[in-house]
């Protein structure tokens, strides 16, 4: 089991549903398990990175 999906077991969990077009879809299934990669870890993987890339860092106070 990855780390990733480890943790959700500890944590509430909301459920995401994404619309995407059959060949993209089988195109992402493949790659991952070429890799032997899940989808899912792929994707948290990816979720976690963008929001840590765009999260804005608190603004220090000047004195």
């Amino acid at each position: 089991m990855s780390p990733i999906r480890r943790s959700i077991a500890d944590i509430p969990v909301k459920r995401m549903n994404l619309n995407e077009p059959v060949e993209l879809h089988n195109g992402f299934k493949a790659v991952t398990a070429a890799q032997g990669k899940n989808m899912t870890d792929v994707l948290m993987e990816f979720i976690e990175n963008y929001v840590n890339k765009y999260t804005p860092k608190p603004t220090r106070r000047r004195k």
